[in-house]
């Protein structure tokens, strides 16, 4: 009897993808709070007493039912939703009917909470908060309100923290505005009111002494970012400025036309992408000084977060740090920590600090793309990558440079092509629902300039850090660098944008098809991630087919305008 013996390798199971597997336990408190609050916007006036009354009820409930986990875990969801729905309230508290009043004058003083235009300007837009109101007024006393004032001569610009008196139209907002409009906006955070159509009167109290710091440092920006660019190219300095600090304002018209139309509006605007990589590039810079990583955690973080604050604090900007600086905590600190339970925190911490962000286009946007390039992206490029190896039965001491260059692009490519699947799912759902525009050419787009994007941040960080600590001939070169690439994105949009099928108006059949349609993607995602995207349950079909069944059988083509 002979007897064979296998020199082969013993067959093992692949190991599990790096990117599932992930706990993120406060996604257990964020989901059931975030649905609380859509609740209770969609129900509209409930007494946040009863509701509060409710949720302390339940809570206390779910202590007694300790030892049962299933009716523990349905009473502590209850109690956390109806808890969101008590916070809506609270922060909404919305005045009666005053939206059914006509404009009328009105003399206020107001507390500005955020700038729209630019230093300088001689016309004033933002946010703010009345502080003082006359007594058929009173009722406004302490409520936010968009403002738009002429600035008139002998009165300085006003920047954030500044008190000023106004004489303007109060005119109030509807109670429920069209989606995707700035009314919309508006009102999903909490604004009653506009003052518009007057003039500031006074100042009543300057800005502190940080928010001058901050506005200087803004212009020192500026100045840096303008270095080289500004007479010669000023349509590339202002994309510059716009990725760098949110100054999206003096974009040409045709720009900002080209980059909505072309779902590519988010690289021309401080989001969470150039966030993170100037959080990435702080963190290797500290790491090349030898900073111990708790101080380089502290100072990093302070740092980001003065930039964040330099650049005016926008929501999104604000997000990206939170979850920069919840990853990096965990990283720190050597926990199990993981981008899944970075985003639940973050969105966590944001829905409890300012619950009515959650009705925000920038929002929904910035959490639903993130949340699919984590739960469904990685995990699919994942997948897609163990399908790249071309040559597997060459044996390692006779694969070349070339065998190896090849198959790491094209891991590359799978996993740049499977985020950009999962993001553009998303993409497609809000685009429609929120500007009446259909992208689907958005994908190729986005897959060809984020990295590029991510050049240009790292230039316009390299700018920005030479600008102030070295001679100015070193900011010159980085800003050209950055524009060499912003060049290049350009012309790839301005190509691309006109071709047939590449982007056209539309709207959903019925106004509640978007969200619905939102609501039941992300479920699938999370259901998805959850389960590891077992072949039995669906695989990675069930998003991609919610999305295609929504588009086919949901949508009215060419009847509505972009917004």
């Amino acid at each position: 009897m002979s007897v064979l013996i296998s020199t082969d390798p013993p067959v093992t199971l692949a190991p599990p993808a790096r990117s599932l597997g992930h706990r993120a336990p406060l996604l257990h408190l964020a989901l059931p709070y975030f649905a609380g609050l859509a609740a209770g916007h969609a129900a509209g006036s409930t007494p946040a007493g009863l509701l509060l009354a409710a949720a302390l009820g339940l809570a206390t409930a779910a202590l007694l039912f300790s030892a049962r986990p299933a009716a523990w875990a349905l009473l502590l969801h209850l109690a956390l939703g109806t808890a969101g729905a008590a916070s809506h309230a609270l922060h909404r508290d919305w005045l009666g009917d005053w939206d059914r009043l006509p404009p009328r004058e009105a003399e206020l003083e107001l507390r500005v909470d955020r700038l729209y235009s630019s230093p300088g300007e001689r016309r004033a837009t933002g946010l703010g908060r009345v502080t003082r109101a006359p007594p058929h007024l009173v009722d406004l006393t302490g409520r936010r309100i968009s403002f738009a004032l002429t600035v008139p001569a002998g009165i300085e610009p006003p920047l954030r923290g500044t008190h000023l008196a106004a004489r303007a139209i109060l005119t109030p907002l509807p109670r429920a505005p069209p989606p995707g409009g700035f009314d919309a906006y508006l009102t999903g955070i909490g604004v009653q009111f506009r003052l518009h159509r007057g003039a500031i009167t006074a100042e009543t109290r300057p800005a502190g002494t940080y928010a001058r710091f901050c506005a200087a440092a803004a212009e020192r920006f500026r100045h840096i970012l303008d270095l080289g660019l500004a007479e010669r190219r000023p349509e590339l300095a202002a994309l510059l400025r716009g990725m760098m600090l949110g100054d999206t304002k003096e974009l040409a018209a045709d720009q900002r036309d080209r980059f909505q139309r072309s779902g590519t509006m988010h690289l021309f605007a401080i989001s969470g992408l150039n966030i993170g990589v100037i959080a990435v590039a702080l963190r290797s810079l500290l790491a090349l000084a030898r900073v111990p990583p708790w101080p380089a955690l502290a100072v990093g973080s302070a740092a980001l977060w003065l930039f964040v604050d330099i650049t005016g604090a926008s929501p999104s900007a604000v997000r990206a740090w939170a979850m920069a600086t919840f990853v990096q905590v965990a990283q720190v600190g050597r926990q199990p920590g993981n981008l899944v339970a970075a985003l639940a925190a973050s969105a966590l911490a944001v829905l409890v600090l300012e619950p009515l962000d959650a009705f925000s286009t920038s929002f929904l946007l910035s959490y639903a793309i993130v949340l699919a390039l984590l739960v469904l992206g990685l995990p699919l490029g994942e997948a897609w990558q163990d399908r790249c190896r071309l040559w597997p039965l060459l044996p390692e001491a006779e694969r070349r440079f070339w065998h190896r260059a090849v198959e790491a692009g094209l891991r590359g490519l799978a996993v740049a092509g499977a985020v950009g699947l999962a993001t553009t799912l998303v993409s497609l759902l809000t685009g429609v629902h929120f500007f009446g525009l259909l992208t689907p050419g958005s994908f190729v787009t986005n897959l060809l300039l984020l990295p590029a994007a991510t050049l240009v941040t790292l230039a316009g960080f390299t700018s920005l850090l030479a600008g102030l600590v070295g001679p100015d001939l070193a900011a010159v070169v980085a800003n050209h660098a950055a524009a060499l690439v912003l060049a290049g994105i350009d012309a790839v949009i301005t190509a691309t944008v006109d071709l047939p099928g590449f982007c056209f108006p539309a709207q959903f059949a019925a106004p509640w098809i978007g969200p619905a349609a939102l609501t039941l993607l992300l479920a699938s995602l999370l259901f998805g991630y959850a389960t590891g995207w077992h072949r039995r349950l669906g695989g990675w079909w069930p998003p991609f087919g919610i999305v295609a069944v929504v588009l086919l059988f949901g949508l009215e083509t060419g009847v509505a305008e972009p917004r």
